[in-house]
């Protein structure tokens, strides 16, 4: 694979290996660490490219096995960065004056950040990147009954944290928890 073909077939897909890699390491500054390290592995392995069937596929996997690389080197969170991390949220919350659909999604982001790894992946890819079951089962080398098992679980697991979160005897909420998902 020559640079111009490489330009034209890995370099477009940065934004999708970006929001993965945001998703595993809740650090947009890490994640593009990772996103770069992934360009330069597969500049590297560039003549190999021509063999892989789905290139995009194959980065994704790429991007998640660092991600997780990633998390293992950096188990520990130091306290002030916790510590700003929280601040941040709180004034966050309280300058939120967006609409009722704007703090469902908010919502939404937040329970699906509290889901294990795998659903979280699986409920990242299928319902943000719009990745196909097949698809996902080989970023995240899982059987297609087991994407969506965890699929299921992560939307239902969604869904009735959001009902009971915004459940406050409205059913108006209800139909907007109904919307997100």
């Amino acid at each position: 694979m020559d640079s111009k073909t490489f330009k034209i077939k890995v370099i477009p897909m940065s934004g999708k290996l970006l929001r993965f890699a945001v998703r595993f390491l809740r650090d947009e500054e890490q994640a593009r660490d990772v996103v770069q390290e992934v360009f330069m592995k597969l500049w590297s392995r560039r003549i190999e490219l021509a063999e892989v069937d789905n290139i995009e596929a194959y980065a994704m996997r790429m991007t998640r096995n660092l991600c997780i690389d990633e998390i293992q080197r950096h188990r520990t969170i130091p306290l002030e960065e916790m510590n700003a991390r929280n601040e941040w949220i709180s004034n966050m919350k309280q300058a939120d004056e967006l609409t009722e659909q704007k703090d469902a999604v908010r919502l939404a982001q937040e329970i699906i950040d509290t889901l294990p790894e795998q659903q979280r992946a699986v409920i990242h890819l299928r319902d943000l990147e719009h990745y196909e079951l097949n698809e996902i089962a080989r970023v995240l080398d899982m059987q297609n009954s087991a994407v969506r098992a965890n699929l299921s679980r992560a939307r239902k697991k969604v869904r009735d944290e959001m009902i009971k979160r915004m459940n406050h005897g409205n059913p108006k909420n209800r139909n907007i928890a109904g919307k997100v998902l």
